[in-house]
C-alpha cells in the first residue's frame, strides 16, 4: 500500500467513516438496471477467471467485489475504506475490481482502458490507485484526457509503445466492455457496487464492511 495512503488512514480515521456516509447519504452514480440478481460466488458475471485483483489472492475461498468507476466521486470516497479492508484482510480475502465506466462520465472508459493497459505490463494497482488519487484534477472535465492517462502511464515507467497499442486496441475496450456488461446482466444500478461472496453487500458505515467480511470468515 502506498505510503500516502497509510498516513491518510492513520491521520484522519474520521475521514474514513465521513466517506462511508458519504457513500450512503450522498448516493451512488446511477446506472441502467439490469436483469439478474447474482447467483452466488460461483456467478462467473461476478468474477471471471482473468478478473482483476487487488494485491495478491486471500487464504480463504472469501471474495470482496467492487464495480467501479474512476470518475465517480462515492468510489472515489470508498477508496480509503476498500484500502483499509485489504490492509486488514487482504492476506485472507481476494479483492476484485470489475470496470463499470457509466455513459454519463466523460473520461470513465478511457481510464479503465488505461488501467487495463497498465495491468498488461503488471502495473494494475499502481494505475489503479493514481486514477483515485489523481480524480479531482481530471474527474467531470468534458474533453478527452488520453494524453494525461498517457502521462501517468510514462509515470509508472510503463514500455510506451505496448501502452499506446494496448490503449487504443479493440481487445482491451472489450475487456472493460464484459465487465461492464456482466454488471449490467447482474442488476447494477450504479457504482460501487460491492458483493461479498456472490451476496450484495449494502453497507452503512466501516463497521458493517468489518463485520459482513468476519461474518463470511467465520463461515
Amino acid at each position: 500500500m502506498k505510503t500516502q495512503v497509510k498516513m491518510s488512514l492513520a491521520l484522519v480515521g474520521v475521514f474514513v467513516i465521513a466517506v462511508a456516509v458519504l457513500l450512503v447519504t450522498a448516493g451512488r452514480d446511477e446506472a441502467s438496471p439490469g436483469s439478474d440478481a447474482p447467483g452466488g460466488r460461483t456467478d462467473s458475471r461476478l468474477v471471471r477467471a482473468d478478473s482483476r485483483i487487488l494485491g495478491d489472492k486471500g487464504s480463504t475461498d472469501v471474495t470482496f467485489v467492487e464495480f467501479l468507476d474512476f470518475e465517480c466521486e462515492a468510489c472515489r470516497a470508498a477508496y480509503p475504506i476498500v484500502e483499509q479492508l485489504r490492509e486488514t484482510y487482504s492476506d485472507r480475502v481476494t479483492f476484485v475490481a470489475r470496470y463499470f465506466p457509466l455513459p454519463g462520465h466523460f473520461n470513465s472508459g478511457r481510464a479503465a482502458r488505461a488501467v487495463e493497459s497498465a495491468a498488461r505490463q503488471g502495473k494494475f494497482l499502481e494505475m489503479y490507485s493514481k486514477m483515485y488519487e489523481t480524480q479531482a484534477e481530471w474527474g467531470e472535465k468534458q474533453e478527452p484526457l488520453d494524453d494525461l492517462f498517457r502521462s501517468f502511464a510514462v509515470e509508472l515507467g510503463l514500455d510506451m509503445t505496448t501502452y499506446d497499442t494496448d490503449y487504443s486496441s479493440a481487445e482491451v475496450a472489450s475487456r472493460v466492455q464484459r465487465d461492464v456488461d456482466d454488471g449490467t446482466a447482474l442488476g447494477l444500478q450504479g457504482t460501487p457496487t460491492f458483493y461479498l461472496d456472490g451476496e450484495l453487500l449494502r453497507p452503512s458505515s466501516v463497521a458493517d464492511f468489518e463485520k459482513a467480511i468476519e461474518d463470511a470468515l467465520a463461515k
